[in-house]
């Protein structure tokens, strides 16, 4: 046991002589994972109006034209943008520039065609055969269809009541009626996602997804050690006394694991404090994927230790696995986002694993009991992994 703390110390004290550990293992993670949060919202506060930008012109200048203007204004789908009357030829540029995507327009005289019990047109300029131009279109019938119907409504009873129904009476209850039906479809969200934290989605998958990645790039220092150990001599000398190569083999990977394991809780405390990701809503879950996880990357850092002949080897050991793994276990792009195919595929990189784990507790607000299969995942990858380089380690002193 003291000879693997020995060489434990040994490793721990080389890497930390090494500004590239901190580099790869500190620095890099959090300058990529402010860099992507802003590049894909992740700091934009939540306040953003996503509905779709549509210009507004009303030539009509009429009560009923103004109330056709509130209840599109109270759309969850579009977001109006007004045009004064004498400005349609600049409102139909900005659609044809793409500015908005489409636009809207009151033609005079749509108050009283509908008051006469006439069909009155709103004319929608834009591309209409396309996904948004659909929404709009289905947008903007769905209230004109309204208001014609309060309208409608309000005529009938005003005249079957012999006028004991005031028309406006008549039209703003019709209208409150339209607005509190008696049948409803509530969406709903799970409670355990809090929506204020919807503006951190995206920062929740970047952080875990560069700490993972950076953390096998960081594997080039120990792997180094290693290689350099073996050139030097150094692990020839060893194998002369009393210390066993199993001995050597947890005493590297120790230091590798320890060196990755306060990495990532480093950072697990940045991302908490500072980027407001939530990872201890269930500490235990989160402790269980960063050790798991850790274990895995540094059984890998042990391998390619076994696996490289130089230290230029070393790098580039350390450098191909951080690009495969990270790109095919989703850590630059959510697995979610890809089609079924590829998700199974993302799932042989050990990071797919890691991020299943992180992201149950931090985006789906999940327990303890989501984590254990990627976890075990990760166990059995470490296993893999060691049991590969116990082989090559064993192979090669036999040689």
């Amino acid at each position: 046991m003291i000879r693997i703390i020995d060489i434990t110390l040994k490793d721990m004290l080389q890497m930390a002589r090494d500004r590239k550990i901190f580099m790869f293992l500190l620095v890099m993670p959090i300058l990529f994972t402010v860099l992507f949060g802003y590049a894909f919202g992740g700091f934009g506060g939540g306040d953003t109006d996503q509905r779709l930008p549509v210009g507004y012109l009303d030539a009509d200048d009429s009560w009923l034209s103004g109330e056709l203007y509130t209840l599109l204004k109270a759309s969850t789908i579009i977001r109006l943008e007004e045009f004064a009357a004498n400005r349609q030829e600049q409102l139909e540029k900005s659609v044809i520039d793409e500015e908005l995507v489409a636009a809207i327009i009151v033609p005079p005289g749509y108050g009283r065609t509908i008051l006469d019990g006439k069909n009155a047109k709103v004319v929608l300029f834009g591309d209409v055969s396309t996904p948004v131009g659909t929404t709009v279109k289905s947008a903007v019938l769905t209230a004109a269809n309204r208001l014609d119907g309060t309208v409608r409504t309000a005529i009938i009873l005003e005249g079957a009541s012999a006028n004991q129904v005031p028309f406006d009476y008549a039209f703003e209850q019709t209208l409150s009626a339209w607005e509190e039906p008696p049948i409803t479809v509530n969406e709903t969200t799970s409670s355990a996602i809090d929506e204020e934290s919807n503006g951190n989605m995206s920062l929740a998958h970047t952080s875990p997804g560069m700490m993972l990645q950076f953390a096998i790039a960081g594997l080039l220092t120990s792997a180094q050690i290693i290689v350099a150990e073996r050139k030097s001599h150094s692990l020839q000398r060893m194998l002369t006394t009393a210390t066993k190569r199993v001995h050597i083999l947890i005493g590297h990977l120790l230091a590798i694991f320890i060196m990755i394991f306060a990495q990532f809780l480093v950072l697990i405390v940045f991302g908490q404090i500072i980027l407001k990701i939530d990872y201890l809503s269930n500490a235990l879950a989160t402790g269980v994927v960063a050790f798991t996880a850790a274990l895995c990357i540094a059984t890998l850092g042990l391998l390619i230790g076994t696996l490289a002949k130089s230290e230029e080897q070393a790098v580039i050991f350390a450098l191909i696995p951080m690009f495969v793994f990270a790109g095919l276990g989703g850590a630059w792009v959510p697995l979610e986002f890809t089609g079924p195919t590829f998700q199974v595929i993302g799932h042989a990189s050990p990071i797919a694993w890691a991020m299943d784990g992180f992201k149950n507790i931090t985006v789906r607000g999940l327990g303890l009991s989501s984590v254990l299969l990627p976890a075990a995942a990760l166990v059995g990858y470490a296993i893999i992994f060691f049991g590969t380089a116990a082989w090559r380690f064993q192979v090669s002193q036999e040689k």
